[in-house]
C-alpha cells in the first residue's frame, strides 16, 4: 500500500472517529503529496524518498510553528501544532537514537578515510544518504563535527 493509499485511508478512520487534530495533520499531508505529484516534472506516482522528504519537512515546519508559538506565549497553539507533528511522524520510519548515530557515522568516517575536520565535505555526502529519513541533517552535521574533531 502506498503512502497516499494508507493516508486517504486513515482520513477515512479519523473523520468516523470525530479526531479533529488527527484529521487535519492528514489531509496537510494528502494537500502537500498532491501539489508534490502535479509540480511540473514529477512522475504521477512519488518515490519513497520523496515522500519522506515531505513527510520531514512537514514535521519540521510543525515544531519550528510550535517554538514560535510558545515564544509568542500562545500554548494553546503550540499544543496544535506540536500534535500535528505527532500525528505526521508516525508515518516516518524509526529516527536513529544519539548512539546509533554515532555508531552509523563512525561506520562512513572509516568508510570514506576521513581524518580531519576539512573531509567533514566528504562524510556529509556519504552520510547525507544513507542516513536519509533516519536522522536529521543538522544531528548528523554537528555529530560529524565531534568527531572529526
Amino acid at each position: 500500500m502506498s503512502l497516499e493509499e494508507k493516508i486517504n485511508n486513515d482520513i477515512k478512520a479519523a473523520m468516523m472517529a470525530k479526531e479533529k487534530v488527527r484529521l487535519e495533520a492528514l489531509r496537510a499531508i494528502k494537500s502537500v503529496i498532491l501539489l508534490a505529484k502535479t509540480e511540473k516534472g514529477h512522475a504521477e506516482t512519488l518515490a519513497e524518498d520523496t515522500e519522506m522528504k515531505i513527510l520531514q519537512k512537514q514535521v519540521k515546519q510543525r515544531k519550528e510553528s510550535a517554538e514560535i508559538y510558545k515564544q509568542q506565549n500562545r500554548p494553546e497553539l503550540a499544543e496544535k501544532e506540536l500534535a500535528e507533528a505527532a500525528v505526521i511522524e508516525e508515518y516516518l520510519p524509526k529516527m536513529l537514537s544519539d548512539a546509533e548515530l554515532t555508531v552509523e557515522l563512525k561506520k562512513i568516517i572509516e568508510q570514506v578515510g576521513a581524518k580531519a575536520p576539512s573531509d567533514m565535505g566528504k562524510v556529509m555526502g556519504v552520510a547525507s544518504k544513507a542516513l536519509a529519513g533516519k536522522a536529521d541533517g543538522k544531528a548528523i552535521s554537528e555529530k560529524v563535527k565531534s568527531l572529526l574533531a
